[in-house]
């Protein structure tokens, strides 16, 4: 069974000006759509053929297979990254939100590790909210790296890639990340993963 590029789960413009309908339909039309199709074509009579996303992940990055795993993981993280923004954002509530002030003392303390970290991190990648445990972390990972397997249970991320905000902010990563990071994370979706028994899985 192939893997599928899941529709975004709002409106193209609905992010807007923070991240622009051009830009969604680039990113999400064009980029995810590419890493979908490639990795398609990789494990297309394979043994991989009928497995799960997170199981192909796994299975390339066990064998060194750095091709197959760069596009697979970049599928599974463009899915969790469009989940993890949302039209208008909400604090959080509940245990996440016991979390977020056991962790770091308060959302906005939260929020400002989240710019600074994604603001700091070198080339491509991504900036994570992860749970370990009862823990939150911000995390980075560099160009495909994922939290898709793992211990660690991921519950936002924000892509770091340029194109993920150059047609909308230019080289200004910073401007970018402010408008997501006040304006746009789901809580409801980091609270979801928060509560869940395991790691979110992509789409079938």
């Amino acid at each position: 069974m192939a893997i599928t590029l899941p529709p975004l789960p709002y409106a193209d413009a609905a992010l807007e000006p923070s991240i622009s309908a051009t830009t969604l339909q680039t990113h999400h039309g064009k980029h995810h759509k590419a890493y979908v199709d490639k990795t398609n074509a990789a494990i297309e009579g394979t043994d991989l053929a009928d497995k799960s996303l997170e199981e192909i992940v796994a299975a390339a990055e066990a064998k060194g297979d750095k091709g197959l795993f760069n596009n697979a993981a970049q599928s599974w993280n463009h899915a969790f990254y469009w989940n993890s923004l949302t039209p208008s954002s909400a604090e959080p509530t509940g245990e996440l939100a016991a979390a977020v002030a056991g962790s770091f003392g308060s959302i906005d303390r939260l929020r400002e590790e989240l710019a600074s970290q994604g603001a700091a991190h070198f080339a491509s990648g991504w900036v994570w909210l992860v749970a370990r445990g009862d823990k939150l972390t911000v995390e980075q990972t560099h160009d495909a790296a994922t939290f898709a397997t793992g211990d660690a249970k991921p519950l936002l991320v924000i892509d770091l890639w340029e194109h993920a905000y150059y047609l909308d902010h230019k080289n200004l990563r910073p401007e970018y990340l402010k408008a997501v990071i006040e304006k746009h994370l789901n809580w409801n979706f980091a609270a979801e993963n928060f509560g869940r028994e395991g790691t979110w899985t992509y789409p079938a």
